[in-house]
């Protein structure tokens, strides 16, 4: 039990920072096996693991199949036979099933800019459920009594800081800088990573010229179907945490690739004859 207790714990914590694991359980056993039913282990996104199903070429199989579907995002029941011509290379002449489960997080935020538009925009995320990461070069605007849920406070520019934040098929990227010229340097920057959603805040002149400037470097955003500038839903509004609210509502939007139209119903059911 206190193998199992600490594992939890583990993936909890795990859970918590936004870092995808797998969750695995020996659920039955058959002749000569490493370990019993009921063994666990625990196994990260980046193969590091917590426990053990009993070493070897049988624990090694089963990290292998964890990664695969902790970046697929589904888990299941999987068998491997320890026998000569079985699919482990092992001669233990027995046979071990397994259930993994898999938790990961469905998006991350990345927010670019610590002022009063990024700390909203991170107040939107806690509420959503969704872990985060802010990068500014002022500590006075990003540190952890500002950002307290953050899973990273980079104090670096913004734009130096998009390499260290570790960006993925899976980050959402915004662009909320205290300038022009500092959005400008982020936009290249998210734009040379896989992220799957970059948007930048800003009028449409300023974003038209930093989407000319950037066409001389061989970067074209407006051909970037990634690239969401000026960022947001046209919900109305211009206070930070109005803006908030349509960066956020546009993220949920394309990451579940819904039209974002009401869901009212807008004509009554028709009335059952003789009613």
């Amino acid at each position: 039990m206190k193998e199992q207790k600490n594992l939890i714990k583990m993936l909890s914590e795990a859970i918590d920072s936004g870092r995808g694991a797998a969750f695995i359980t020996v659920i039955s056993v058959g002749g000569s096996t490493p370990r019993e039913a009921g063994a666990r282990m625990l196994v990260y996104a980046d193969g590091a693991i917590e426990g053990t199903v009993g070493g070897g070429a049988i624990e090694a199989l089963t990290i292998k199949k964890a990664v695969e579907c902790i970046n697929k995002g589904e888990g299941g029941k999987f068998n491997f036979e320890l026998k000569p011509g079985g699919n482990t290379g092992m001669i233990c002449m027995g046979s071990m099933e397994v259930y993994i489960d898999v938790y990961t997080n469905p998006l991350k935020v990345l927010i670019l800019g610590g002022g009063h538009v990024g700390l909203k925009i991170a107040e939107a995320c806690r509420l959503a459920g969704y872990p985060y990461a802010v990068a500014d070069d002022r500590k006075e605007f990003a540190n952890a009594e500002r950002f307290p849920g953050a899973l990273a406070v980079l104090n670096q520019a913004p734009h130096e800081a998009v390499a260290a934040a570790g960006v993925d098929k899976d980050t959402y990227a915004v662009i909320v800088t205290r300038g022009h010229s500092l959005d400008k340097e982020c936009l290249e920057a998210v734009m040379r990573t896989p992220a799957a959603y970059i948007g930048m805040i800003g009028s449409a002149d300023k974003v038209r010229e930093i989407f000319r400037l950037l066409g001389k470097k061989k970067l074209y955003p407006h051909k970037d179907p990634r690239v969401h500038s000026p960022i947001g839903l046209n919900l109305g509004g211009k206070a930070p945490g109005e803006i908030a609210v349509s960066v956020l509502a546009e993220i949920i939007k394309l990451h579940y690739k819904r039209d974002a139209a009401h869901m009212r119903v807008s004509d009554a059911a028709p009335a059952k004859a003789g009613k």
